[in-house]
């Protein structure tokens, strides 16, 4: 008899054995899964992170073998190259026509329209280092096409009379420290699910400044800007050519700078658009967008501009932010960029912002 139960005990101390056994080699299995092993010709910091992932066909897995997609990476989705032409002609609009969500429209086409967004969201427990590489690219591609429509549409604006080049450039200014200090700070430390949150946060709350805006109480304080808005439109109606409806600037100095238009004279402090622009340009570049968004409120609430001069001064100030932002991005922080998608929306982002200011 205890010959018998022996042999019970023993069995059943191997078979527990043998069962940790097992679970100790599939955890394993699941913690050290085989990596990619290769770079497969990525470039940079995005290539090391590659050859880190885990190989595989699944989600949040590298497929050698797939086909190649976003940024050369096999498996990443494969944007339409037509259908981001006419988006980019839309974003170039869209922001050349106001100076404001031009980013946050090319972020809407890359994020969603295009699938990069979920793509980057899937590795974000497999290889985070892939994941935030990604994001920093969308960030960097939305800025892209931001810049070249806001380079154009501050030269046409300008030959229209209809560009404060003093404040713009004090803005500017300031934009310069913000766009390069946030990729410095936050290039691949970023997911992709805390940039779309924030992205939405802040889109949110300009939404609910730019509504409040169209209240009575909104608008209360802007007189000059509706008597210089109401004396455009009336010159718009005139067809001589001594008609003059452009920017004049009558006082420059570091204390104060005053222009009129249309005869209705304006005025700000340089002091006060260089600190905005530290600001909003440190916002936006966090978010990849231009931040005309918070530049477009910044000019009509806090200077009192009319819309018919915001729009020009606002893609001033967004294209010196954006040269200073992708340049951070690129050479401070790494970011890849698939130029061919880059090179195609460039194009239809010309088109859309030769077409804004004249409609």
């Amino acid at each position: 008899m205890k010959k018998r139960r022996l042999l019970k005990t023993a069995a059943a101390c191997a078979l527990v054995l043998l069962l940790a056994c097992l679970m100790l080699g599939a955890a394993g299995v699941g913690a050290n899964p085989e990596t990619v092993g290769s770079d497969l010709g990525v470039p940079g910091r995005l290539g090391k992170a590659i050859a880190e992932a885990p190989l595989g066909s699944g989600t949040g897995e590298i497929d050698p073998d797939a086909p190649r997609g976003f940024l050369n990476i096999p498996g990443a989705p494969q944007v339409s190259l037509t259908g981001a032409f006419f988006w980019a002609i839309w974003v170039g609009w869209i922001f050349s026509t106001v100076g404001a969500f031009g980013g946050i429209m090319a972020g809407v086409g890359h994020m969603t329209i295009f699938g990069l967004g979920a793509y980057a969201n899937s590795f974000k427990d497999t290889a985070p280092t892939v994941n935030n590489l990604i994001t920093d690219s969308i960030r960097v591609s939305n800025q892209f096409l931001v810049g070249l429509s806001a380079l154009v549409s501050s030269a046409n604006y300008y030959r229209m009379g209809r560009l404060v080049w003093p404040l713009g450039l004090a803005l500017g200014l300031g934009s310069v420290v913000g766009a390069v200090a946030i990729p410095w700070l936050t290039g691949g430390e970023i997911s992709f699910r805390e940039y779309q949150g924030w992205f939405g946060v802040f889109v949110f709350i300009v939404g609910g400044v730019l509504l409040y805006e169209t209240t009575a109480r909104g608008r209360a304080g802007k007189q000059a800007a509706k008597e210089a808005a109401a004396a455009f439109e009336q010159t718009v109606r005139q067809t001589s050519s001594e008609v003059d409806r452009s920017v004049k600037v009558t006082k420059w100095s570091l204390k104060r700078v005053n222009f009129t238009f249309c005869g209705v004279e304006f005025g700000f402090n340089p002091i006060w658009p260089v600190l905005g622009g530290i600001v909003i340009a440190a916002i936006s570049s966090f978010l990849g967008v231009g931040g005309g968004f918070l530049y477009v409120p910044f000019l009509t609430s806090i200077v009192g501009l009319p819309m018919f001069i915001v729009a020009g001064t606002s893609a001033l100030t967004v294209f010196i932010s954006m040269v200073a932002s992708i340049t951070g991005y690129i050479k401070l922080a790494g970011a890849g960029v698939y130029w061919t998608l880059i090179g195609v929306e460039l194009i239809g982002i010309f088109i859309g912002s030769v077409v804004g200011p004249r409609t």
